[in-house]
């Protein structure tokens, strides 16, 4: 087996990318609104709110607080009957936000990964979390 080229790779990753983002696009449903399902279903309570979900996903909190209003008005979000004085609404998912992440798109790719073996699953971790760290950096300026 030959060396795959960086642009062969990256081709790769932008294919899988491509990939989850439409399979994204079911049970009238976007991208956004999944990750919002999944981020309100495994945070802490007192992280539940639009502010928090925007700083986990580095988003400005506008295009998220429409998200968030999109899932209230579908029934998948609702606020706590109990907020905090003075703090952001803490928001959480409802029984058919719940019953909806059963058909979580993302369930499939999580499928296929846990039947990597511990050695492999690790060495894409930690090639991904590189990845990223190294493209949140500022892009380089060109002359």
């Amino acid at each position: 087996m030959t060396t795959p080229s960086a642009t062969a790779l990256a081709d790769r990753l932008e294919l899988l990318a491509r990939m989850m983002h439409a399979r994204g696009y079911q049970h009238d449903m976007f991208p956004a609104q999944w990750v919002a399902l999944r981020y309100f279903s495994k945070a802490r309570r007192d992280l539940c709110t639009a502010s928090e979900l925007a700083r986990f996903q580095g988003m400005a909190n506008g295009p998220v607080s429409r998200t968030v209003r999109t899932l209230l008005q579908k029934g998948l979000l609702t606020k706590a009957r109990e907020q905090p004085r003075g703090k952001a609404e803490i928001l959480e998912l409802t029984t058919s936000g719940r019953s909806l992440l059963k058909f979580d798109p993302s369930r499939e790719l999580e499928t296929i990964l846990s039947s990597m073996g511990d050695d492999a699953r690790i060495l894409l971790g930690d090639t991904l979390d590189m990845l990223i760290r190294r493209l949140s950096l500022p892009l380089a300026k060109t002359a």
